[in-house]
């Protein structure tokens, strides 16, 4: 009997060396007292925490983050409760008082009867996971940035507009009020860049798009390249004359920069051709004929003569 005794203590020690030889940290909890019947040495290592410091899962409730006590108490609780295997994440509190990611695996151990007899499981620091996966969150939204933006002007490109101008176009057929769009056009761009060349055309358009969002005064007003020498803005709550207005000084500040122009048969400086609109869209209205009829009306700012704005088809 006493070799038997020996033996079964024997493999009872090679299991706890093999247990507490590993960087998953073991534990269980008595259902019936809800305390900790056994925790693994390696706790304190990982949070500092001794052993015999975790007596019941109020302990453990305790070193829980207070953002993540509540949910993760109570989802533990409920899966315990049901006798359901679980995981749970959640940011565990050290005797410093900083917090490292923990995943705690648990299984339900039952009794003949069904009734829930203890908890046993393994807590893993994934620590380095977590902050893989939130500098992957944060590149992706780089990414989405990146996608939204024009790569020459460092503005909004065309496939931000897109998406801006049918949410304004939705929420002012919900709230009624106007909506009013700009499209503005650089006179006689090509010549430019054949009498000053690519770069300094390139540059040019970047220095054009720094006016222009001078000229935005609101943080919800939109400017965006619409694409080639063209530029867009959307103006949400903004009725006719405001949008008017704001032409007026987009033609203003470009002159006030005087850039040189010397194949301009406007003026011997840069300019603008400036189409507007202002609606207010009714149910059935197309957002994309008022997108048309504002470009007809850019059309006729270049038909008519240049460094203009046109505000109807008159």
């Amino acid at each position: 009997m006493s070799d038997v005794v020996e033996k079964l203590e024997e493999e009872s020690m090679v299991y706890k060396t093999l247990l507490e030889s590993t960087k998953a940290i073991p534990w269980r909890i008595q259902w019936d007292s809800l305390s900790f019947s056994y925790i693994g040495p390696q706790i304190e290592h990982l949070l500092g925490w001794a052993p015999d410091s975790w007596v019941s899962v109020q302990d453990w409730a305790e070193r829980i983050h207070p953002d993540d006590r509540d949910w993760a108490v109570n989802f533990c609780v409920a899966q315990s409760k049901a006798g359901v295997d679980h995981e749970a994440d959640y940011r565990a509190l050290c005797k410093d008082g900083s917090y490292v990611w923990i995943r705690d695996v648990v299984h339900v151990v039952r009794k003949d009867d069904g009734s829930v007899d203890a908890l046993v499981g393994f807590m893993f620091d994934i620590s380095e996971r977590k902050r893989t996966e939130q500098r992957l969150i944060e590149l992706q939204r780089e990414l989405e940035a990146l996608s939204f933006k024009d790569g020459l002007t460092g503005i909004a490109n065309r496939r931000r507009f897109d998406s801006v101008f049918e949410e304004d176009w939705e929420q002012a057929r919900r709230s009624g009020k106007p909506l009013s769009l700009l499209m503005l056009d650089i006179d006689y761009f090509k010549q430019y860049n054949d009498h000053y060349g690519h770069v300094q055309g390139d540059y040019t358009l970047k220095l054009v798009a720094k006016v222009l969002e001078k000229a935005v005064r609101r943080s919800h007003d939109f400017l965006a390249r619409f694409g080639g020498e063209e530029f867009v803005l959307v103006l949400p709550d903004t009725d006719a004359a405001a949008a008017r207005e704001l032409a007026e000084r987009c033609h203003a500040l470009i002159e006030q920069e005087w850039i040189p122009h010397e194949r301009s048969m406007a003026r011997k400086a840069l300019t603008m051709s400036i189409g507007v609109g202002t609606v207010v869209p009714m149910h059935g209205d197309e957002r994309l004929s008022f997108l048309e009829l504002v470009d007809r009306r850019l059309y006729q700012s270049k038909q008519r003569g240049r460094n203009m704005t046109v505000t109807s088809d008159d």
